[in-house]
């Protein structure tokens, strides 16, 4: 089984891309995307030409704001959409699919804002997604992918000393969120694999050519339960990937 994330930045513009040609070559059994922007409908449409999959999608209150959706050629056994809190689940962040083994929870996590205005919500909405994973994972085993908006360590930006306190995706209070997830019993798959792997990002600065300098982050994660870890074969992120300010990470089984 081979699962891809990606935040599209807008599934309605990068289908005008590469994406499709991209998803075909790849063939995932699953992909999960971010920041679709998009209606339920309008997702449907912008993925038609994908016709293998099983369509589920989610939209915020505010159009062309946020979004998720998962692509998936395993029918699940049920779909849940938001994590049951109002607060959080009017901007369509979190879809959940249930099968045999396991839950696989896609999630766009709130970025704190350029000012940091959003920051104490964002701790707030890190408490209430990990208390929502948790419950899950009392049941079977979980995997939750997505833009999880913070690097975790020095090790996932190029210029930490330049960002720790001072943007957002690196405030120790984003941290401590992403340090919760790992306490309760959640793996990092990319760190597992590749504990010492430098300039390997997954997002960067539309501005002064951060991605040809490679002057990025890696917000973008797989964070699984830790029984599922024996059957983990790879844990990878694409950078030749285009189309988006993202590129998307993957994990197979």
């Amino acid at each position: 089984m081979r699962i891809f994330s990606f935040n599209v930045n807008g599934i309605r513009a990068i289908v005008g891309k590469s994406f499709i040609a991209d998803m075909e070559r790849e063939d995932p059994d699953v992909i999960c995307l971010q920041e679709t922007k998009a209606s339920v409908d309008q997702v449907k449409t912008a993925v038609a030409p994908l016709n293998d999959y099983h369509v589920f999608a989610n939209e915020a209150e505010k159009k062309g704001y946020s979004g998720t959706a998962i692509l998936t050629k395993l029918k699940p056994i049920s779909v849940f959409y938001g994590i049951g809190i109002e607060e959080h689940d009017n901007e369509g962040r979190v879809i959940c699919l249930e099968y045999s083994d396991f839950y696989l929870v896609n999630v766009y996590v709130p970025n704190s804002g350029n000012a940091l205005l959003r920051l104490p919500y964002r701790q707030r909405w890190d408490k209430d997604f990990c208390t929502y994973l948790q419950k899950l994972q009392k049941l079977k085993s979980v995997v939750v992918c997505g833009d999880l908006n913070v690097a975790h360590k020095s090790i996932d930006l190029a210029r930490p000393k330049a960002n720790y306190n001072k943007s957002a995706g690196h405030m120790q209070e984003e941290i401590d969120g992403i340090e919760r997830y790992i306490n309760a019993g959640f793996v990092d798959t990319f760190r597992h694999q590749h504990s010492s792997e430098e300039h390997q990002y997954s997002w960067w600065s539309y501005r002064a050519g951060a991605r040809q300098r490679n002057i990025g982050w890696r917000i973008d994660y797989f964070l699984i339960s830790q029984p599922l870890l024996d059957s983990l074969k790879s844990a990878m992120i694409h950078q030749d990937i285009m189309g988006s300010d993202h590129c998307p990470v993957s994990i197979s089984f």
